[in-house]
């Protein structure tokens, strides 16, 4: 990541990112996502990296193969859309003013859950519980730190106390978890961390560097991209930094992912800037099928609590305007797109929850 990519990650409440004239290049409001591939991170330590045989169809956009198209289960009308759908909301239009929303998942029930106005708060995801969320949020200058709210009450706990930017928070599937990314403004590194749900004794993963983590379903492992081979891909560890294993081998993968709740399915979203899509693959890398229609710039996926949806951000009905990003759902066939969010301003980085 070049000293300008890094500097608009660490100092976002400096950042105007989405008010843009429309007639110059769109800006790509997903830095925040880390989106912004590093393109130049501090050296690794050597470590055995596990390369399965990919029998991918075809890396071709929309490409689909008859042992991916059978395992997809079918839609049936009873399995409506439920739960909670947590994500970032531009309400002020600036990144630096970012806020945290709610909804439930037929998009009715939006309301707004952080009330500082003038600080920055992202990178939403509900816990297990279904009644705390884990986020980042501006602390001061070049530091982001992970924080707690209780949807019930309104408080709010800061959970690290590190230097630099701290985000993408998760708690594990037991509750007793969270990782999330650190990185320093000093030093070109993206470690991923795990820390107790308390904050207490964070510490990184031995020799993985990357961003954008999220927990396999029975918590044993950890799904996340990095670019240590050069190419961005995603990788899956243990906690301890075992078993590291390469899983992906699609261009231009970003970062934001998600497991399905059974470990079946694993979804992430590819392509250049304007051009990106939601994929759909076995857990293992396999079968990976554009689930997405082509068009609607679709990225940051996340599953339902049962699976069978996916949550993202598109520009379906506003593309190429900086603010016109919302939040759509899909069922896991492809089918069933509905938009969540009506809201003139960005709607993004959505993650599901009970």
């Amino acid at each position: 990541m070049n000293e300008k990519i890094l500097l608009t990650l660490l100092i976002c409440s400096l950042t105007v990112g989405c008010n843009r004239p429309v007639s110059t290049p769109p800006v790509d409001l997903f830095a925040t996502l880390q989106a912004s591939t590093p393109s130049n991170v501090t050296p690794q330590a050597t470590q055995p990296v596990e390369t399965p045989n990919f029998n991918f169809p075809s890396t071709t956009p929309g490409s689909t193969s008859a042992s991916a198209q059978t395992s997809i289960p079918s839609p049936s009308a009873s399995d409506q859309p439920q739960g909670h759908i947590v994500f970032t909301c531009q309400v002020f239009k600036i990144q630096s003013a970012d806020q945290i929303c709610i909804m439930n998942a037929d998009g009715s029930g939006f309301r707004r859950l952080t009330t500082e106005d003038n600080i920055r708060q992202y990178y939403p995801s509900l816990a297990v519980d279904g009644r705390n969320i884990v986020y980042s949020a501006y602390f001061a200058e070049n530091n982001y730190e992970i924080y707690n709210l209780n949807i019930d009450t309104g408080e709010v706990s800061r959970l690290t106390s590190d230097y630099g930017a701290d985000n993408a928070p998760e708690v594990s599937p037991n509750g007793t978890l969270v990782t999330y990314m650190h990185s320093t403004p000093n030093r070109n590194l993206m470690q991923i961390m795990v820390m107790e749900r308390n904050g207490n004794n964070a510490g990184n993963i031995p020799q993985v560097n990357g961003w954008d983590p999220t927990w396999s379903p029975d918590g044993e492992r950890i799904l996340f991209a990095s670019d240590r081979n050069g190419t961005v891909q995603l990788y899956t560890v243990r906690p301890d930094g075992s078993k590291l294993t390469r899983i992906t081998n699609l261009p231009s993968i970003r970062g934001r992912s998600d497991w399905s709740p059974d470990g079946e399915y694993i979804v992430t979203y590819s392509g250049e800037s304007w051009q990106r899509e939601i994929y759909i693959m076995n857990s293992g890398g396999a079968n990976v099928r554009q689930l997405t229609p082509s068009g609607g710039n679709s990225q940051g996926p996340s599953f339902s609590p049962d699976g069978r949806w996916v949550v993202f951000t598109a520009y379906f009905d506003n593309f190429g305007d900086d603010h016109g990003c919302e939040i759509y759902i899909i069922r896991i066939d492809g089918t069933d797109l509905r938009r969540l969010t009506h809201n003139d301003y960005c709607d993004y980085q959505p993650r599901w929850g009970p």
